[in-house]
């Protein structure tokens, strides 16, 4: 076939694996954390996808249709044993080399896969995702990424000055953009401003927001308007501007973020700082979407032995099968996953520093990637 045989199980060389890096930091970063994790010898092999495919999103498949070869690394066999990748552009670079390889190809997606669910062989899914009780799939509470730790101290220098005389507390408050089923509509953009303007009736303290690239233009003219004197605003975007994100990291008393951001969210409450999540109104169409995804949730959370639990494993398993639910995303799960345990409140609720432990997963994610090619995994 291709020269690249699959180590046999019990065997002490790791496996040929390839880590495909698409245009996606966060993604990129968590497939880096397991690389390392791993300490296996990985080739990286980086991608990028044609202008229209930056945020136009291709067809699911096995395909390179959307890639600029010429820009992007090298597609030459022989084929890895294992290719470690997260999203949907480089998932289908994924899927077309394992097609290549006639199957040989191991594939470990982090994230909710878009489409072929089965072609995967190990699937690590956060707690938003919603899957059926499926041996491919490991779920882990928070998404691997990591804050870089030598970045933020040096913002710390960088923005000191600049911090220094905000009356505090200072609240970052940080605005993602429209996600399904969110909508940034008018009353998303009133529920940011009052927000802000209760950080300084409240507190006394500085509400400091920024946007994203998703922040829609009326979301940002709302705030323009809105904010109270003592509030500071930063486009994403914004000619001359030095993005505050690290800064804010660094220096912030607490944080709010929209909840259609699991990325940022995630950073925080690795930092292990007060965090709030603001909640998004979800339209008409968005409702009853949220009511799919909540169904979601109650179908597949785990099975504990009860009857009623065993009804609806059967219940999940002819729903999987029928094509009509396999998987699905639920922001507010993953929401309530984090107040649950002591990391986040509700926007609105006063802030206060996190009570509970930050989840770490990230030995059970090696430990099922070794064990797809029986590798021991030593003792502590």
């Amino acid at each position: 076939m291709n020269g690249t045989q699959a180590p046999q199980a019990g065997t002490a060389g790791p496996p040929s694996t390839w880590v495909l890096l698409g245009d996606k930091a966060g993604d990129n970063r968590q497939v880096q954390i397991i690389e390392e994790a791993l300490g296996w010898p990985c080739e990286h092999k980086h991608i990028q996808v044609l202008d229209r495919f930056v945020y136009g999103k291709p067809r699911v498949g096995p395909t390179l249709y959307h890639i600029d070869r010429e820009r992007s690394a090298p597609l030459e066999p022989p084929w890895p044993d294992l290719i470690i990748t997260s999203g949907r552009r480089p998932a289908n670079v994924a899927l077309w080399i394992r097609r290549q390889s006639r199957g040989h190809t191991r594939i470990v997606l982090v994230g909710k896969p878009s489409g072929m669910m089965k072609e995967f062989a190990l699937i690590v899914a956060s707690s938003e995702n919603q899957f059926p009780p499926l041996a491919r799939t490991v779920s882990i509470a928070l998404p691997l990424m990591r804050v870089d730790a030598q970045a933020v101290e040096t913002a710390r220098a960088a923005w000191e000055a600049r911090m220094a005389g905000l009356p505090r507390p200072l609240v970052a408050i940080l605005v993602g953009g429209p996600t399904n089923p969110f909508v940034y509509n008018r009353r998303a953009g009133r529920r940011l401003v009052e927000l802000a303007r209760q950080v300084v009736r409240e507190t006394g303290g500085t509400p400091y927001v920024t946007t994203s690239r998703r922040t829609p233009p009326r979301t940002v003219a709302a705030l323009r308007a809105g904010l109270p004197d003592q509030g500071r605003l930063f486009v994403w975007g914004s000619e001359g501007e030095e993005n505050p994100y690290l800064g804010l990291l660094a220096h912030a008393d607490g944080f709010a973020v929209t909840g259609d951001s699991i990325s940022m969210i995630t950073e925080i409450v690795r930092l292990h700082r007060p965090l709030a999540i603001i909640p998004l109104p979800t339209g008409v169409v968005g409702t009853a979407d949220q009511l799919r995804r909540s169904f979601a949730r109650w179908l597949f959370r785990p099975n504990r032995g009860t009857a009623v639990d065993l009804a609806r494993g059967r219940l999940a398993r002819g729903i999987y099968l029928s094509g009509v639910i396999s998987h699905t995303r639920d922001f507010r799960a993953f929401h309530q996953m984090l107040f649950d345990h002591g990391l986040a409140v509700p926007a609105g609720t006063p802030l206060r520093p996190p009570t509970g432990p930050v989840p770490d997963d990230l030995a059970q994610v090696v430990t099922r990637i070794k064990g797809l090619f029986g590798q021991a995994v030593p003792s502590p």
